[in-house]
């Protein structure tokens, strides 16, 4: 039998879903989601093994036309990945008509040679006859290969949208080891982890202003233990007040939050050291946006 293997860009605008798409179709959580908007700054790779077939998933930072260097960087990251794949997954909400960042993302899309399946994600929230206008406008804009409705939060339609994904694959060599379900490093994955329950727990400016850098990650094979130490960036002393909590109270509760989450990826036991540190205007400096890794 021959062996069938490919690489999809799964792209949209903010907040609709791919990285809660990838997790479903992984069966693991690999790219941290939150129900705020641009949570993903970079692309994370998701490695979906089958007996005869190998599918490497891009997850990317949405799509938008905002303003300010982190914004510029999240955008290029996304777009970056269109030329170099072989099949592409444009994620959209049910509930959302049309929207200028839908059409700034089409017009990126008219350039690529591979097929495009259109997901039409989060139709969980709507009566189901709402999809069929929706269909017929996106089909006007762009030739889809297929249109497919989903919530990637319920898991409805993530096997008929896989099954599509698959029949595209073209022959190929197997890219990563069978056990393999990201090329992301489990540090990297740490600081995301983290840096998804600052999203979660603190107030509506905050996040947008964190980065998140492991300063330490030991593995002490004797004790089943890992050991994690993180600096969370912030750019202003009140943000760093937030994330602190009276008498640590919040510090506390993100680095539990993050070591139950981490301990269940891992599989051994995690101790996690958090401290906070102010880079003034951090997003809006290229030295400051390289350091943490944009």
């Amino acid at each position: 039998m021959s062996f069938k293997s490919g690489f999809i860009s799964i792209i949209g605008r903010p907040n609709a879903g791919k990285s809660t798409l990838l997790n479903a179709i992984l069966g693991e959580k690999i790219s941290i989601v939150s129900e705020k908007p641009q949570t993903t700054r970079n692309v994370i790779r998701g490695v979906k093994n089958l007996k005869d077939a190998q599918v490497i998933f891009i997850d990317t930072p949405g799509i938008h036309k905002g303003k300010g260097l982190l914004n510029e960087f999240m955008v290029k990251e996304a777009l970056s990945t269109l030329r170099e794949v072989d099949a592409i997954v444009y994620l959209v909400e049910a509930n959302r008509p049309v929207t200028d960042d839908d059409r700034f993302i089409i017009m990126g899309l008219k350039g690529v040679k591979c097929p495009v399946i259109l997901g039409i994600n989060k139709v969980d929230k709507i009566d189901r006859r709402m999809v069929l206008p929706l269909i017929e406008e996106y089909s006007k804009l762009y030739p889809f290969k297929e249109i497919v409705p989903i919530s990637a939060l319920k898991k409805d339609g993530i096997d008929v949208l896989f099954g599509l994904i698959a029949g595209l694959l073209p022959e190929g060599p197997q890219y990563f080891p069978e056990d393999a379900i990201t090329d992301v490093p489990e540090r990297f994955i740490a600081a995301e982890i983290i840096r998804e329950k600052i999203f979660r727990f603190t107030k509506e400016e905050v996040p947008y202003s964190v980065a998140v850098v492991i300063e330490r990650f030991e593995e002490k094979r004797a004790k089943d233990l890992i050991s994690i130490s993180a600096a969370i960036n912030v750019e202003k002393d009140s943000q760093k007040g937030i994330i602190i909590g009276k008498a640590g109270s919040m510090l506390k509760r993100i680095g539990t939050a993050a070591r139950e989450d981490l301990e269940r990826l891992l599989g051994a036991r995690v101790y996690i050291e958090l401290f906070v540190r102010v880079q003034e205007d951090w997003t809006k400096k290229p030295g400051a946006l390289k350091e943490f890794g944009y």
